[in-house]
């Protein structure tokens, strides 16, 4: 997962990547909440050290394709939004829980994996909450999707080790090219078919 390095059409909708298919689009209504546990100091900040539990939240809409679950941030009429974008590589979804509290709307608590310089830290949680759609149809949705994932990732990297490399036989000083000449006659007891038209 990474904070904005989603690329975006001019309508704000993220840029496919090659040969990925979008499942579901959430058009409004989405929230993401993303907790960032000791989160680095800003670049504002004087005083080195850790900058403590940082929690980013924004409105805006969704995508699930089956690949990443993608975020993007409604525009802010005024100010700037705390993060823009967020990408979330669907093999990166460590867990996911759907939390239905007593007081509150239901959501769905996820633990991703942070990819490398992309602005979070290990143990970041994000939580999605849905105002214009039912949630549950859309962590069921996610859960298949996820799993379909997961699983054509361990086929490739089957395929990736495959079959060990075949090599000659070994080799000695009996040949001219250092080979083992090949043999002139077939082996003791072997009779060869016969072949009547």
């Amino acid at each position: 997962m990474a904070l904005n390095w989603t690329m975006l059409k001019p309508d704000r909708s993220p840029v496919p990547l090659p040969h990925e298919l979008f499942i579901r689009t959430i058009e409004s209504g989405a929230e993401l909440t993303v907790s960032i546990p000791n989160a680095p100091p800003s670049a504002s900040s004087t005083s080195g050290g850790s900058g403590g539990e940082k929690q980013l939240k924004e409105l805006g809409r969704l995508w699930l394709t089956d690949q990443r679950l993608i975020f993007v941030a409604n525009v802010p009429a005024k100010g700037t939004a705390s993060f823009e974008s967020t990408s979330i590589p669907l093999t990166a979804i460590l867990s996911t829980k759907f939390e239905q509290p007593f007081f509150g709307q239901n959501y769905l608590a996820v633990d991703i994996k942070p990819a490398a310089e992309g602005g979070l830290t290990e143990g970041t949680k994000v939580e999605v909450r849905l105002f214009d759609k039912g949630l549950f149809e859309f962590v069921s949705i996610l859960e298949k999707t996820r799993e379909r994932a997961i699983y054509m990732k361990r086929q490739m990297a089957d395929e990736e080790e495959g079959l060990p490399g075949y090599t000659s036989p070994a080799t000695g000083p009996s040949g001219p090219s250092g080979s083992t000449p090949m043999p002139d006659e077939a082996p003791p007891g072997y009779d060869a078919p016969s072949y009547t038209p």
